[in-house]
């Protein structure tokens, strides 16, 4: 007799197909059986009593890369439903590096990830990090090797392109990376030192990528006045390199492309039409979420973290960076002249001294200092040593939906978990999707948005034995009543537990249960060219 019969259950399979009523049986960690209600016996039962039962969610774009090992319960992605988030994202990530570029990690993504104390930074490599999560977490991770980091480690920060000798070693270490068990390559390219790299590098880099069946996860290098443009640079290293792309947080942003999503998955069509293997995901909010320092002039940046705060120092070096943000708009800033009033400052690193601005906007803070916005800003960075992290309220509702709907979108959250006030999506994504745009909207049907969660990701990744509810199958699932699903986070209270998600399985591990998490941590890494088997 298998561990768990789920007993009564409307099963959204993953694959798009209408729902059907079934009982489903657990077994040694994997679906045993799909059969008909009454017909199936378990150890343990689980009365679904008309709920739905889909795959596990894939968080194809998250940040939990550091808060999966220092947070056991992960509570934000587990009471949503997520069994595998795909981490390394952004060009940014911890591995693989030496002592230098981790120093410099650390205080470059204090903003996202934190800095914890006591930590025990205990890898180097890939297969090292992916060693440490294989001792236990709250769900599966999938890894992709930042380029930031690879060129961190093997060029350093300076803007300036690689050395033949230097450009091979990246290749190497990326190499390493995907033989460890990464599923591609992602690359930030509005941070640094991503963003000095030229389309032959990121090229030359995909290639490697396309030779051990990977993919290209770019934040590309606008999301603002050059975004089409971006877009259409990563569509052609694809074709160069023969490497499969998925696009990050996919969407246009900023005044200058309100409406202009059409435009955009036209190209994507078109690319898709000739050939070009694309994905992309999104997260259903309009505001956006970074560190704080990401909006600086990438020459900000050039000869890393120390040369930057020294520079935020300098009068002469403010002066140019404020005319750069203000007037011309950076290259951090997407192109587009900045807009205090859009950028509210939601966490930061030392609340003794830069506490007080949390939850307020530039503008309006700097009017009640009565100071420069743009003078603010640059003190903020300085006295929070570059660890503040901000919401960028930038995005349009049209483009959203219009991106949601694409038969190659996939969701993501690219949810910052830490701070004072992080943004929502972190703790609502995956049930806002189910609630406002398949319940109350209608945008999706109910099996088209599961597919959405699972198995295109599934397929994306090549995880053969997951994204769907079939016998052989694993069994990470998920448990909801569609009627009453709901994200309950807002930007007032952003860790706010969504409802109506009952049980969540990881690996046929209960990790939630009646709504409750648990103690358990089966998650592990998943390695890519297995198969999918953690």
């Amino acid at each position: 007799m298998d561990e768990i019969l789920i007993r009564g259950a409307v099963v959204v399979d993953g694959s798009g197909a209408p729902p059907f009523e079934a009982d489903v049986t657990i077994g040694a960690g994997r679906i045993s059986a799909v059969d008909s209600p009454g017909s199936l016996r378990g150890r343990r039962t689980i009365a679904a009593d008309g709920m739905v039962l889909s795959p596990g969610f894939v968080d194809m774009h998250a940040h939990s890369d550091l808060l999966l090992l220092t947070d056991h319960r992960h509570t934000a992605k587990v009471a949503q439903g997520v069994t595998t988030e795909v981490i390394g994202q952004d060009g940014l990530s911890y591995a693989p590096v030496d002592d230098r570029t981790l120093r410099n990690l650390r205080t470059q993504l204090a903003g996202w990830n934190g800095d914890p104390a006591d930590f025990d930074w205990n890898w180097r490599g890939v297969g090292e990090y992916l060693d440490r999560i294989d001792r236990g977490v709250a769900t599966n991770t999938a890894y992709l090797v930042p380029h930031g980091t690879l060129r961190m480690l093997c060029v350093g920060s300076e803007n300036r392109p690689p050395s033949e000798t230097e450009l091979a070693r990246m290749r190497e270490e990326l190499a390493r990376g995907m033989s460890e068990g990464a599923f591609g390559m992602s690359s930030g390219l509005t941070y640094a030192p991503g963003m000095y790299a030229t389309t032959s590098e990121l090229a030359s880099l995909c290639e490697v990528v396309a030779e051990y069946g990977g993919y290209h996860c770019p934040h590309h290098r606008s999301y603002g006045a050059g975004a089409l443009a971006g877009y259409e640079e990563m569509i052609r290293i694809s074709r160069q390199s023969g490497c499969s792309l998925h696009l990050a947080h996919a969407t246009v942003n900023f005044d200058v492309n309100r409406g202009r999503a059409p435009e955009l998955l036209t190209m994507l069509d078109e690319a898709l039409d000739s050939g070009v293997r694309i994905t992309m995901d999104s997260y259903p909010y309009l505001a956006g979420c970074t560190s704080l320092h990401a909006l600086l002039p990438s020459w900000m940046f050039s000869g890393g973290v120390e040369a930057t705060l020294r520079r935020l120092s300098d009068p002469d070096s403010r002066s140019r960076v404020l005319r750069e943000m203000e007037v011309e708009g950076s290259d951090g800033a997407h192109g587009v002249p900045i807009d205090w009033s859009a950028i509210e400052i939601n966490g930061v690193r030392h609340p003794d001294r830069t506490g007080h601005l949390v939850g307020r906007d530039i503008a309006t803070a700097a009017d009640a200092e009565g100071v420069p916005p743009g003078e603010l800003y640059l003190d903020t960075l300085l006295s929070d040593e570059l660890g503040s992290s901000c919401l960028m309220h930038v995005g349009h509702e049209e483009n959203v939906r219009a991106i949601m709907r694409h038969r190659m979108h996939t969701v993501g959250s690219d949810g910052l978990l830490l701070g004072e006030r992080p943004h929502p999506r972190g703790w609502g994504t995956f049930p806002r999707y189910l609630a406002r745009y398949v319940r109350e909207l209608g945008l999706l049907d109910l099996p088209e948005c599961i597919r959405h969660m699972t198995s295109t990701p599934a397929l994306r990744l090549g995880l053969s034995d997951r994204g769907l509810v079939r016998r052989g199958m694993v069994a990470d699932l998920v448990l909801f009543d569609p009627d009453e699903i709901r994200d309950n986070a807002t930007f007032e209270r952003p860790r706010a537990r969504p409802s109506g998600i009952s049980h969540v399985m990881v690996n046929g591990v209960p990790v939630l249960e009646h709504g409750n998490r648990n103690d358990a941590t089966p998650g592990r890494a998943l390695r890519h060219g297995t198969g999918g088997t953690a």
